[in-house]
């Protein structure tokens, strides 16, 4: 059985000019499908296959990430279904010289576990045994609650 801290995953993605808006900060959907991606990475590990998106609640970009900045993304699994892993899913700007961070988006993701034929499969439940499993499953319900 997998723990909520084993399907933690954090990533970095650099903002290259490819990356950016108009106002030379991140895109949006750039930013997005880094989480997307991450998110499923997270999904992933718990379910040992292949996962789908199915859902994304409260997507706010809270503040913009600059060009030549670091996009920060990190995800970890908090909950299943049946087939579904709820993943939350941050993100926090950095700087590459100074290691100063961020927060600007906080979201929650639904990933459906699906085999080869793309159909839904059942998950196990996660283990929440220590206290860092606990404090983290805890916050992500909480935060999933406000939202």
């Amino acid at each position: 059985m997998t723990s909520v801290s084993e399907t933690h995953i954090e990533n970095r993605e650099r903002v290259q000019p490819n990356d950016t808006n108009n106002h030379a900060t991140a895109h949006g959907g750039n930013v997005v499908k880094w989480m997307d991606e991450v998110g499923a990475m997270s999904a992933m590990r718990h379910a040992g296959t292949s996962c789908v998106t199915a859902h994304i609640s409260d997507l706010d970009f809270r503040r913009p990430v600059p060009q030549g900045d670091t996009c920060v993304i990190e995800s970890y699994a908090y909950d299943t279904g049946e087939s579904s892993i709820r993943v939350r899913v941050q993100v926090y700007r950095e700087n590459p010289r100074t290691g100063e961070r961020e927060q600007t988006t906080d979201s929650y993701f639904v990933f459906v576990a699906v085999d080869k034929n793309q159909s839904p499969v059942t998950v196990e439940t996660l283990s929440v045994g220590s206290q860092e499993c606990r404090e983290l499953r805890d916050e992500a319900l909480a935060g999933e609650r406000d939202s």
